[in-house]
């Protein structure tokens, strides 16, 4: 008869994750206007979601759990063709949890809210840890050693926490910790922050990542949903609330092989978004996609390979400093340190300079692009011009704080609905 194998010492095997993957992302203008956040495409082939859910996979922990609620018709499909492997009677599993009025007549009202909502559903699956994560940053972390902290701290909650500029505080829930790690003040986006007394130019900044003991998370948030003045946020409400009366440890986020703070982003603006995904051009990137030991997993549509014709000298198709995906043709034109994404066509005597182009988009003939994003679906029409006329890409264009081009179908007076 089989039987499932007794895993009672790990605290991965005894852990529940939840992924709050509900986010509008509305700072990334029409990239979401038919995605949330978690389900925009990322690093050529991946969708954001992709990396905690493979964190969590190479971390050994399979029993996941997703929550949705904004336009996540596009993500529900990428979790079925993606992630539909665990192995149900090895009690692993990857499930949607929608928002779905369970408790009340409201949606999701912020990310503890969220949870509570499902606590039915979290408590059948008898979990003694629960790792809550946001389903839109960028980074590889093994969270088993992120639980065997909380587990040896003795901690009620922990915090996952990176060191991040004292200029940027105010975009992160911002702490101060004891010598034990433990949690001693918390402010959600403070105007003026601590900074770090051994390194006055950082602060310690929450990643929005927390394990908590699962029987003290149900306490909690059955209190917090109480609080008539509660916005119902770990952030702003949970953490501050608790830090006084209960040990909350905090994780410091560190490569380990450096001991250094290690890679993290959240990709939430489209200057984030351009730069994290331009990053991985680099020669020796910050961000490792080819790293065997740490494998990002996604769904891939069968596809032929990139293919770059014509080698005259004024139609030559090639690309350098570059990363091109399957289904590409690069047809007598010139790619400079740029990304595509699958299914993209660049007609010849175009020249793509600093550029992301996402999946199924067509470029004409003699176009420029430089410092541009194209969205999805997008037919560029020959002879277009963009990035070289700051003045001219604003009135036809969305262009970012720092001059990043962000291309619609709308924006070029095509009709495109891609939900997919």
């Amino acid at each position: 008869m089989f039987s499932i194998p007794n895993n009672s010492n790990d605290p991965g095997k005894q852990t529940l994750a939840l992924i709050l993957a509900g986010g509008a992302g509305s700072r990334l203008k029409t990239l979401t206007k038919w995605h949330s956040k978690p389900a925009v495409p990322f690093g050529g082939k991946y969708r954001t979601i992709d990396f905690p859910l493979s964190n969590c996979i190479n971390s050994d922990i399979r029993k996941i759990g997703i929550l949705t609620q904004y336009k996540s018709h596009s993500l529900n499909l990428h979790i079925q063709k993606a992630w539909n492997f665990q192995r149900t009677e090895l009690g692993e599993f990857v499930d949607l949890l929608p928002a779905q009025q369970r408790v009340k007549d409201d949606w999701y009202l912020g990310t503890a809210n969220a949870i509570y909502q499902n606590l039915d559903i979290i408590k059948s699956h008898d979990a003694k840890y629960v790792l809550i994560l946001a389903g839109d940053h960028i980074y590889k972390m093994d969270y088993g050693l992120m639980i065997r902290h909380h587990v040896e701290k003795g901690a009620k909650m922990t915090v996952g926490c990176l060191e991040a500029p004292l200029e940027e505080a105010d975009q992160f829930g911002v702490m101060t910790v004891d010598s034990d790690q433990r949690i001693v003040e918390f402010e959600e986006k403070p105007k003026a922050a601590k900074p770090l007394k051994d390194n006055p130019g950082k602060v310690l900044a929450s990643m929005g990542i927390y394990v908590f003991d699962a029987e003290f998370l149900y306490q909690i948030l059955n209190q917090d949903e109480e609080r008539n003045t509660s916005s119902h946020d770990f952030g702003k409400d949970i953490i501050p609330n608790t830090i006084d009366t209960y040990h909350i440890s905090a994780f410091r986020f560190r490569d380990p092989k450096t001991n250094e703070t290690a890679y993290w982003r959240d990709v939430g603006t489209i200057d984030a978004y351009y730069q994290a995904n331009l990053g991985l051009l680099d020669v020796t990137p910050e961000l490792n996609l080819y790293d065997s030991s740490w494998p990002i997993w996604t769904y891939q549509e069968q596809l032929p390979p990139a293919k770059f014709v014509f080698n005259d000298d004024d139609r030559r198709g090639m690309a350098v400093d570059s990363m091109v995906s399957a289904g590409c043709v690069v047809s007598g034109s010139e790619v400079e340190r740029s990304l595509l994404f699958n299914n993209v066509r660049v007609n010849s005597f175009t020249k793509i300079t600093n550029s992301i182009i996402l999946p199924n988009v067509e470029i004409g003939r003699n176009c420029r692009l430089k410092n541009v994003v194209i969205d999805q679906g997008c037919q560029v029409p020959p002879n277009t011009l963009i990035g070289y006329d700051a003045e001219e890409d604003r009135r036809k264009y969305h262009v970012s704080p720092q001059g990043v081009v962000l291309v619609s179908p709308e924006m070029l007076g095509q009709k495109f609905c891609n939900v997919a």
